[in-house]
């Protein structure tokens, strides 16, 4: 072992407030905005926005719970540590191992997504190369110290949010009739075709169910605050403007795109953002929202390998995966966590290329709705930690959640209505039958391993 490496210290704190705010903003916009937002407007029509609106309020709560969780006891296992704290080891273990399988995953989908974007400008390079590069160099960039990581990652996504600041000023820019070729739209298109609720208070339920896991990501900031020099104030804040900004970003885009767009002409599977800037004359449309697409799947695919490495670490430390994995380099950066975590991307990649539609579709299916149990636990951790806290360490809530008990109450009752209306959507209850095997599978392993610990 090299002189310069050792297993004693810990993360560093080289994580400023602003790379916090960009990594939960990174981790969020991605290409379920981009493009998958069109499946829930056709589902909803101009209805998408009270959809999004729903949607990210019930995220915005549940970030307020993991950040006065996250503000009170900061560690990289975040809501994982919280959970075990909470419910015990079991708990902790699960949802930690659950969540780090849904990031490896989506690490796959990402890189692929990126291959195929890529492959269309240069044919001549096969996509398993660049499906290759793209994990090659988002695994460089998380082996580099943690303030370097921040500050690749704080550009990185400046530039997805910049290009949603452009779209929504030149949507305001064509509804006002402003830009040449263009005239004063109104509300033609919200009330034309069937009214602002075509298919009624259903399609918004039906929309909401297709959009709020494109808020999936932001959870990843309570993570990163650990390697932050103040994780207590940082957090607060952190949570604070992404989440405000993220829903300003989605609900504002959404209305730009159904304010200018019949929402029949929407196409499932075509990004609404490049039929937009067809519409309103931009040249080469299609083209500027492939650019947007990738630089947005390759922030979240840096985003979600930290994520991905800080869980494993984290899990490692608290003994539930082999001890080997809380070694760090001099500079605090966890190389074997983020090597394994890489890896297990790699091999979900190769799934993904030759068995696209049966092992590498049951695991997106059952890491699919996972979210939205990492959501639940999140909410009966913080009911049972605030009241622990209050007791033991009050001077450690510096951020709390609003209307305490009655809106952690009330998020996880729309939480467990929501998976209630996917059981019941058929194209839905598959996802849910997957993870609820892959839920059993890690509980069970749960136990043999702590029952091989208590042994040994």
């Amino acid at each position: 072992m090299s002189s310069e490496v050792t297993a004693k210290p810990g993360l560093a704190a080289g994580l400023r407030q602003r790379h916090l705010t960009m990594l939960a903003m990174g981790g969020v916009i991605g290409s379920g905005l981009f493009v998958g937002s069109s499946a829930g407007i056709r589902l909803a029509g101009p209805g998408i926005v009270l959809s999004f609106v729903l949607a990210g309020t019930l995220a915005m709560l549940v970030m307020r719970m993991m950040a006065e969780m996250a503000a009170a006891i900061p560690t990289s296992g975040s809501f994982s540590v919280h959970a075990e704290r909470a419910f015990g080891s079991w708990a902790g273990f699960s949802i930690g191992w659950l969540y780090w399988a849904t990031l490896v995953v989506v690490l796959a989908v990402e890189s692929t997504a990126a291959g195929i974007i890529v492959n269309g400008w240069l044919p001549d390079i096969p996509r398993w190369v660049l499906v290759f590069a793209f994990m090659a160099v988002f695994t460089v960039v998380n082996l580099a110290a943690v303030a370097r990581f921040g500050e690749f990652e704080f550009w990185f996504a400046l530039l997805k949010v910049a290009a949603i600041v452009v779209f929504l000023a030149l949507g305001v820019l064509a509804f006002l009739g402003v830009l040449p070729g263009t005239h004063f739209v109104g509300t033609a298109n919200l009330v034309g075709n069937g009214g602002f609720l075509p298919n009624g208070w259903q399609g918004v339920v039906s929309g909401l169910l297709a959009v709020v896991f494109t808020f999936g990501g932001l959870e990843v900031v309570t993570i990163a605050a650990a390697e932050s020099d103040n994780p207590a104030y940082a957090v607060g804040r952190a949570v604070r403007a992404a989440v405000v900004r993220i829903s300003v970003f989605y609900i504002g885009s959404m209305l730009v795109v159904v304010t200018l767009l019949p929402w029949t002409s929407v196409q499932i599977g075509q990004s609404p953002f490049a039929a937009v800037l067809t519409h309103i004359g931009i040249p080469a449309a299609g083209q500027i929202m492939n650019v947007i697409v990738l630089l947005a799947l390759l922030s979240a695919l840096n985003t979600n390998m930290y994520g991905a490495a800080r869980m494993m670490y984290s899990l490692a430390q608290r003994g539930q995966a082999p001890r080997a994995l809380t070694t760090v380099d001099r500079r605090g950066v966890p190389y074997p966590a983020v090597a394994v975590s890489v890896v297990f991307g790699f091999v979900a990649v190769v799934l993904n290329v030759f068995w696209p539609d049966t092992i590498f579709q049951y695991m997106l299916d059952a890491v699919g709705s996972m979210l939205l149990l990492v959501w639940i636990i999140v909410a009966c951790a913080q009911l049972r930690l605030r009241r622990e806290l209050e007791r033991t360490a009050p001077e450690s809530l510096t951020v709390r959640m609003w209307g305490f008990p009655y809106l952690t109450w009330a998020a996880l009752v729309a939480m467990v209505a929501i998976m209630a209306l996917m059981i019941a959507d058929p194209s839905a209850r598959s996802q849910l039958a997957s993870t609820g095997i892959l839920v059993v599978v890690v509980l069970a392993v749960s136990l043999w391993w702590r029952r091989a610990r208590s042994q040994s």
